[in-house]
């Protein structure tokens, strides 16, 4: 892993394309900054933002804002995915905080112990896929084949994020609180369906000049075939 975030790093510093392979396991924490319970699991995301064994990101969700704070994170098409979770795995209902991980389970985010058990036991577990990424000035090109057992079908996605983002909170729970985020989603775009049987190579345009994510997964609530961070 050091020599790849040495490669790029030289490619950034050139100017030149910018490539990642397969890099670590994809944790996702719904949050929201109406959320009292939320700081902890804010604080614990953060702490794993840095590693390079886990992709971590961070989804604000807008069911709390009628409770006082709107939360300019928040978009309703990430409170849908963590209900699309929600409804796979046949819970009645969602949560903040919740940490997602691999798109396998769900835990509660401010419980140390119970993330990093599910990531020990994800962290064994191979990538079905391999997954390559170049990151050009127009675009990403993604390449992508199979050397598991995959299904037929799989979702490729691309997850625009902002490294460091810093919040004073006026009213609700979180009244005269200010927290920092980390790897914040600003952005997810599902670039296309990638039928297994055979490699995938994807052209992606992108105007966004941050930290991006590449995720194929099973579907938009299934496990995580494989993800790929560029910086």
């Amino acid at each position: 892993m050091r020599h790849l975030i040495a490669a790029v790093s030289c490619a950034i510093a050139l100017g030149g394309p910018v490539l990642a392979q397969q890099s670590g396991t994809v944790v996702e924490l719904y949050t929201s900054q109406g959320c009292s319970s939320c700081p902890p699991a804010d604080r614990l995301l953060a702490q794993m933002a840095d590693r390079d064994d886990v992709i971590a990101i961070a989804l604000h969700v807008d069911y709390w804002d009628y409770i006082g704070w709107t939360d300019d994170l928040a978009r309703p098409e990430y409170t849908q995915r963590q209900r699309g979770y929600a409804q796979r795995w046949n819970a009645k209902n969602v949560y903040t905080p919740q940490m997602v991980i691999a798109g396998a389970v769900g835990v509660v985010g401010s419980d140390p112990g119970a993330v990093m058990n599910a990531m020990a036991i994800h962290r064994n577990t191979a990538s079905p896929i391999a997954l390559e990424v170049v990151r050009r000035n127009d675009g990403l090109q993604i390449s992508a084949r199979a050397i598991g057992d995959v299904p037929a079908q799989a979702l490729v996605q691309v997850v625009s994020l902002t490294d460091s983002v810093t919040r004073n909170i006026e009213r609700g729970e979180n009244a005269g609180k200010t927290i920092d985020y980390r790897n914040v989603v600003t952005g997810w775009q599902n670039a296309g369906t990638w039928t297994t049987a055979q490699p995938a190579r994807l052209s992606v345009p992108l105007d966004h000049a941050g930290p991006v994510v590449v995720i194929v997964q099973d579907g938009t609530s299934g496990p995580i075939l494989g993800a790929v961070k560029l910086p």
